[in-house]
């Protein structure tokens, strides 16, 4: 029942020069695939599942905190700047909106003015870009366990520590969100390296996913259960709740993980040699060298990154501005603005999963071959998502169509988790860790860069115009040329207009679409000739 010794579905000949060829051999098909239910690789599935909940409930914890850590009366004549002169407000959100801050006794709160908010929100993403490459690299040389339950333990730790920060000042609070990112950098190409070693071909789909979904789960749950307790408890039992969460679950992963099924003590000789074999030399360790610049010029692997930076773009859109986008042009209220800014969320979670499962049945029955699996999910979860986006731009005031596009765009975005997202460990499974760090690391500039270019689309045109000509005229009545750099543009209205927004969600619609076609033209699901084991190029080269 057992494969020929260093089989590989992924090495089959019929499957690098063809398209169309069916995934698995004749003998293959002939073996026996262990139950699924309480095996040792769903179990590890289940593992980072909850591993990536804890780990976006400790990325969004202090953008819900935020709103009670800085004292309110500093931005209360701002607020009522902040709302929005096309769309009416209810008398009852004013009413609920001036006693939603409200903190606990003997609860610190602190003086930051909007610009230090931004940069303190914001520094998470100055660590998390120097780790990804590294973490995938290493990973992929000695096993993600360590990497991914170390990010983890890491950014739980330094979690604990944020109320003690924010007392010792800004800068300090800025240093200690910068090293939460810097640890948490290396969990997703740490994830991937381990499926690399784990997950076999015909359910890779279903397992990443599954696994990948845990941050939407987390996004869901963090942000209305975040309020509540900064509500209840104050801002500080945020981070101490995410924190201990976060230590808990990493005692559970160094006792329940191992890096790969021939050094696990619990699992069956059935399963071990199921997913050894069926995985084949490319579960390997990659060694110290990889092939540079033969990534540098691979098409595919641009491709992924292409359609990820643009996917990420809609993505961090919404994550950073959508509350702001229901606060101050829909006017929910703050238990209505966290609970719907969690709903998209949920149904990005429900469709990931099921795109994978949906994913891996195709390839089981070889209706589809990789590449068309990959390019179909893809193309649902960008082009489709961005139909609803540019959709949202059309409602103007009305809020529960906004709410329903933007819930349907979330829901197809998540076909996406079983096309491009998993598409590194499809071209190069020994790799994959160190490609999805590649991609990860520029997939995280639209991070930067989105919330950027919201400031500047949603600030009310006429105001922006306003200031413009107040500082020509001054400068030609006092000939100083440099006093018109002086006033940075985001900062001078604070007015969002139904327009500026439409004008968000049209730019976020457009980049997906691109992003969608981009990979459609450019993607594949073969394994690359630069990703081949020697092993497998002697094979290819007798037969």
């Amino acid at each position: 029942m057992a494969l020929q010794e260093g089989y590989s579905i992924n090495s089959t000949v019929d499957d690098q020069d063809s398209d169309t060829a069916p995934l698995l051999e004749k003998e293959v098909e002939k073996i026996t695939v262990p139950p699924k239910c309480c095996s040792v690789r769903c179990n590890l599935a289940a593992m980072m599942f909850f591993g990536f909940a804890v780990v976006y409930g400790l990325r969004v914890n202090l953008s819900v905190a935020m709103v009670a850590m800085v004292n309110g009366t500093n931005d209360q004549s701002s607020s009522n700047s902040n709302i929005s002169i096309d769309c009416p407000v209810p008398n009852h959100t004013l009413d609920n909106n001036s006693q939603s801050s409200e903190q606990p006794e003997g609860i610190p709160r602190y003086s930051w003015d909007s610009e230090t908010q931004g940069m303190l929100l914001g520094a998470f993403f100055f660590g998390y870009l120097f780790t990804q490459i590294p973490g995938g690299y290493l990973s992929g040389r000695f096993g993600g366990s360590l990497f991914l339950g170390g990010g983890v333990l890491g950014t739980a730790v330094l979690t604990l520590l944020t109320p003690l920060s924010a007392q010792l000042g800004a800068k300090w609070l800025f240093a200690l969100r910068a090293l939460e990112g810097f640890g948490e950098g290396v969990t997703f190409p740490a994830m991937m390296a381990m499926w690399a070693r784990w997950a076999p071909p015909l359910e890779r789909a279903r397992l990443m996913t599954f696994s990948g979904a845990g941050s939407n789960f987390g996004a869901f749950v963090a942000l209305p259960l975040t309020g509540f307790i900064c509500h209840s408890l104050g801002w500080p039992a945020v981070f101490y709740s995410c924190g201990a969460a976060g230590c808990l679950w990493a005692v559970f992963w160094f006792i329940l993980v191992s890096d790969e099924p021939r050094t696990h003590p619990r699992i069956s000789d059935r399963e071990k040699h199921y997913i050894i074999n069926s995985i084949g030399s490319q579960g390997m360790p990659h060694g110290w060298s990889v092939p540079v610049l033969s990534m540098l010029f691979s098409v595919p692997l641009w491709a992924i990154i292409i359609s990820q930076m643009c996917s990420n773009w809609s993505y961090y859109t919404l994550l950073t501005s959508l509350p702001t986008y229901m606060d101050t042009v829909l006017h929910f209220d703050l238990q209505q603005n966290s609970f719907l800014s969690a709903l998209p969320y949920l149904a990005g979670w429900l469709f990931s999963v099921g795109s994978g499962v949906l994913a891996d049945n195709l390839l089981e029955r070889k209706l589809l071959s990789v590449t068309a699996v990959r390019k179909i999910f893809t193309f649902i979860g960008l082009f489709l998502p961005a139909v609803f986006l540019l959709a949202v731009g059309f409602t103007g005031c009305s809020g529960v169509l906004a709410v329903t596009f933007l819930t349907l765009s979330s829901a197809l975005g998540g076909f996406s988790a079983a096309g491009v997202y998993i598409n590194q460990i499809d071209i190069a499974p020994r790799y994959a860790g160190t490609l999805l760090g590649i991609t990860n690391t520029f997939g995280t500039i639209p991070g930067v860069l989105a919330p950027i270019v919201v400031g500047y689309l949603t600030r009310d045109v006429r105001c922006v115009l306003y200031f413009v000509t107040l500082q020509l005229l001054k400068v030609i009545h006092h000939h100083q040329s440099c006093d018109f750099y002086m006033f940075p543009l985001p900062l001078i209205s604070e007015q969002h207009s139904v327009t500026g927004w439409r004008h968000v969600f049209w730019l976020s619609a457009g980049v997906s679409a691109f992003g969608a076609i981009f990979y459609v033209i450019f993607g594949t699901g073969k394994i690359q000739s630069w990703a081949r084991t020697d092993e497998e190029s002697d094979t290819d080269i007798h037969n």
